[in-house]
């Protein structure tokens, strides 16, 4: 099974691949959408043009993507919202169903600390998933996600309550999963 992770921004959109068919996480892909619009119509169209390629190159089954978290600023927050929206209906409209992760517990799940930086995140992805070198902090991030998604899944994550893990059905209708 494919995995997509996103780590969204409206600047730069992190995507990590990694195949969970085998007993260890496997590495397939990662890197950055670059977006280099200046109109917000436009910038959000290059996030789901992005999305939609990597998604018809990868033929991912499962997309996992970061949780809205509260931003110092106003305006970065809704631009991190609207294309952080924009990968996730990208994802419905190809029928993949869509998991979201907090913060807090991708860092957790990764690196041990819910509070850790992303050179630590950085450092654990690479050993993790035994990469010849460091990605890029976004890509990183986006494989941390994916790898979170991943243990989830396989029941290796601690979840700290419903807060952590939300889940979109192919309907779009919002559910709320309870740990067990």
């Amino acid at each position: 099974m494919i995995i997509l992770g996103i780590d969204p921004g409206s600047r730069f959109t992190g995507f990590g691949v990694i195949d969970v068919s085998q007993a260890a996480p496997r590495y397939v892909d990662s890197g950055c959408i670059r977006i280099n619009a200046t109109d917000l119509a436009q910038k959000l169209a290059q996030v789901y043009a992005g999305v939609a390629e990597i998604i018809a190159r990868h033929c991912p089954a499962e997309f996992a993507i970061e949780q809205v978290f509260m931003a110092k600023n106003a305006d970065s927050a809704l631009k991190l919202g609207q294309a952080r929206g924009t990968a996730i209906v990208c994802a419905a409209n190809h029928g993949l169903p869509v998991h979201e992760y907090a913060a807090r517990l991708i860092k957790q799940t990764v690196t041990g600390h819910g509070g850790a930086d992303k050179l630590q995140v950085q450092q654990m992805v690479t050993a993790t998933l035994k990469l010849a070198g460091t990605p890029q902090a976004d890509a990183a991030d986006a494989l941390a996600i994916a790898l979170t998604h991943c243990y989830t899944q396989r029941g290796l994550v601690q979840q700290g309550g419903a807060s952590n893990r939300r889940s979109v059905s192919r309907s779009s209708s919002w559910r709320m999963f309870r740990p067990s």
